[in-house]
């Protein structure tokens, strides 16, 4: 089994909470591509995070917990701002983030600065997330997925307060388009679809995205599942009932999960392995929005088993 290379943000989530009455933001590490790394890793593959880090305690701090859950950093840079915090609060279990920090800590990652090597020996290459907002990073990006030798995965994994106008979101739907028909897999949730292609239903979005060249497109449904179209027929897969009290990190889970199986098993060569790769993703996180928190939910895959007994 080879790795994953996670090209993305990593931050610091101040999360909505309450301490004897009174409300209070709970300190979390944060950040989708930084989740993802930490799901393929707990899940039993290995990854590496690629992206830049702020110079201060709270970026030690995230180096400290993405070593300790086995992620690889040998493509990380440091530079030399704050870290950026993205404070989370809720409208039921669904999370609403607003950013603070400028420039964003996770936006300074260059394609001068990409280890080479890495990249090109990745069995995976994730990119995706709210860097691809930030041109240098943007431009990392669009160097990685030229170099890939493996399987490019992808995730747009919008944003809306980073969203300053109309302008762009049609600049972010042609980034999403021109990664989209390069990849072997884009996964995107509901919510994002509903943002970049108003009116269309999630069948259409996945239809187009496959059209575009994506291999296979999971759109995630929260508690109704995920449409998986891995053929010219979308097919819907639910989820596991669950005791749902925040739903931060669930949508990487899937990602982390589907990544962590490619690791494994490579692409699958007919479409009812994915249904099968999506409903397990499904389960690890209908476990990720049983606790509270992004990343330090991710489950392993004996917690996931042992959850959802067949």
């Amino acid at each position: 089994m080879g790795y994953a290379v996670v090209l993305g943000e990593a931050l610091v989530d101040l999360l909505d909470a309450e301490c004897e009455g009174r409300p209070v933001f709970r300190q979390e590490i944060g950040g989708g591509p930084l989740n993802v790394a930490v799901g393929v890793s707990r899940l039993g593959g290995a990854a590496e995070f690629v992206g830049s880090f702020g110079d201060d305690v709270l970026a030690g701090r995230i180096r400290a917990f993405l070593a300790d859950a086995g992620v690889g950093l040998a493509g990380a840079v440091a530079v030399g701002v704050p870290t950026t915090l993205a404070v989370t609060t809720h409208a039921g279990a669904e999370p609403d983030f607003r950013f603070y920090g400028e420039p964003p800590s996770y936006g300074l990652l260059t394609a001068d600065s990409l280890d080479l090597a890495l990249v090109e020996g990745a069995d995976v290459l994730y990119c995706g997330s709210i860097v691809l907002l930030c041109p240098p990073v943007l431009a990392a990006a669009r160097h990685a997925w030229s170099l890939a030798t493996g399987l490019r995965v992808f995730d747009p994994n919008v944003r809306p307060r980073l969203l300053d106008g109309p302008s762009t979101l049609d600049g972010l739907r042609e980034v999403v388009a021109e990664f989209a028909a390069g990849a072997h897999l884009v996964k995107l949730s509901e919510a994002d679809a509903a943002l970049l292609y108003p009116r269309e239903p999630v069948e259409g979005v996945a239809a187009y995205l496959r059209e575009l060249g994506a291999g296979t497109v999971v759109v995630t449904l929260g508690a109704d599942g995920a449409i998986v179209a891995a053929s010219p027929d979308p097919v819907r897969v639910p989820a596991p009932k669950v005791r749902a009290v925040d739903a931060t990190g669930a949508g990487d889970s899937v990602m982390a999960a589907l990544i962590a199986d490619l690791l494994v098993d490579g692409e699958p060569a007919e479409p009812t392995d994915w249904h099968q790769r999506v409903a397990f993703a499904l389960r690890v996180a209908g476990l990720v929005c049983e606790s509270p928190g992004g990343a330090v939910s991710m489950p392993t895959r004996a917690e996931v088993l042992a959850r959802f007994v067949d």
